[in-house]
């Protein structure tokens, strides 16, 4: 099995994974969700990466990253002015 495929599969259980336990919990939150989904996606990059070349869908997978970070921040920054609101 090509390292992608595994990722992907890796991936979709993790989200999978994460989906019960917010079902079970009664707590749907697209925020902690995609904190979730980033933390998971960061592992699996880093464990599929690569030393010396850099295939193209791992380059484009660093991109989706990279644009993760940027919403992440976001979210941080919403959270920092809400809490400094009250």
């Amino acid at each position: 099995m090509k390292k992608k495929n595994l990722a992907a599969i890796v991936l979709v259980i993790w989200l999978v994974i994460i989906s019960i336990f917010m079902l079970l919990a009664h707590s749907i939150n697209i925020e902690i969700f995609f904190v979730l989904w980033l933390i998971g996606i960061l592992i699996i990059v880093e464990l599929i990466d690569t030393r010396f070349t850099l295939p193209l869908y791992l380059r484009y997978l660093k991109y989706i990253i990279a644009a993760g970070i940027v919403l992440f921040g976001g979210i941080v920054a919403q959270k920092v002015l809400e809490i400094l609101s009250k």
